[in-house]
């Protein structure tokens, strides 16, 4: 059987789905969920995942994540992998828990995002496991229309910035958003999905066809692992940070630090070696500073701009 196409590159965006293998459970406890939610942190930790919605239903799962370091089968190998071990070793079972390889369809997500993250909250109401999405507890929603606390690994601000400034605002908004369509028969975006592989405008999907598909022709067999946008090299990074934050040297140190591990290739113990501390002193400040920027306006407005700067050096010219 023919391994699927992939496409991975620093920022890509997907949407990405796994089931049982023989369509059986994946998840047979809230124990179950509880553990595979801990994999997607980690994955966020020590992959620089960056998940924005998830769903886990009983025999798959969705999520729409991004890979700021263009590393989406070492995330994917992390999270089935690990949880595959710990399903097997609680139930003393060998063998595989996933039916074949992951799906991850590459997406526009200036186009596709804000639908894609309803099409999945609104996942346990198609399937009839609930009449609405709020009374489902193992999916991302009720932290996107704020009824309980998000942990640190989600990032709701992409999609939730569709909705307006105000997070309270956005949350009511989007929260309307999904419920015009609970209940009700819809068009999926899944359906303009090309080839199984891209979902996005014309112009986005001719430029991928140009990128991967023209001249040399990927083996059948084998995933497409090729870079689409340059890479940022760190000393990129220290370039577009100096002269923001002259007046508190820490700040300045700790935003290049997560700028580094959101934008480059460099893993986490090239970017410690750099910075003079260890891989586990570099995920933490990461997480301290990515929950500063989502509580001060003021340094997040900063931050889109030397982030607008990064990606603006990043388009082929």
């Amino acid at each position: 059987m023919a391994r699927p196409l992939r496409i991975v590159y620093p920022g890509a965006f997907y949407h990405v789905t796994s089931r049982g293998n023989e369509k059986k459970a994946i998840f047979k406890s809230n124990g179950d969920r509880s553990k595979f939610l801990e994999y997607l942190q980690s994955a966020n930790d020590r992959y620089n995942a960056v998940i924005h919605v998830y769903c886990l239903m009983e025999n798959h799962y969705h999520l729409l994540l991004e890979t700021p370091s263009g590393n989406l089968p070492q995330i994917m190998r992390h999270i089935n992998g690990a949880y595959t071990t710990y399903f097997n070793i609680k139930r003393d079972r060998n063998g595989h828990l996933f039916q074949g390889r992951y799906q991850a369809i590459l997406v526009e997500q200036d186009v596709y995002a804000k639908e894609l993250s309803r099409y999945i909250h609104l996942n346990p109401v198609r399937a009839g496991v609930v009449g609405s999405p709020e009374a489902y507890p193992w999916s991302s929603y009720l932290f996107y229309i704020g009824a309980q606390k998000p942990p640190a690994w989600l990032h709701r601000d992409f999609i939730l910035g569709y909705f307006g400034e105000n997070r309270i605002v956005a949350q009511k908004k989007y929260k309307d958003f999904v419920k015009a369509l609970a209940g009700k028969a819809y068009e999926s975006p899944m359906e303009a999905v090309v080839g199984a592989t891209v979902l996005g405008s014309d112009e986005f999907i001719s430029n991928i066809k140009e990128e991967f598909l023209v001249d040399e022709m990927p083996n059948k067999d084998v995933p497409a692992l090729k870079v689409l946008a340059p890479r940022i090299s760190m000393q990129e990074i220290f370039k577009s940070v100096n002269g923001i934050f002259d007046s508190d040297a820490r700040l300045r140190r700790n935003v290049k630090m997560y700028l580094c591990r959101k934008y480059t290739p460099e893993k986490l113990l090239a970017i410690g070696k750099h910075f003079q501390v260890g891989e586990s002193g570099v995920s933490q400040a990461c997480r301290r500073m990515q929950q500063r920027i989502e509580q001060d306006p003021a340094l997040k407005k900063k931050i889109a701009k030397i982030e607008e700067r990064i990606r603006l050096s990043r388009v082929k010219t």
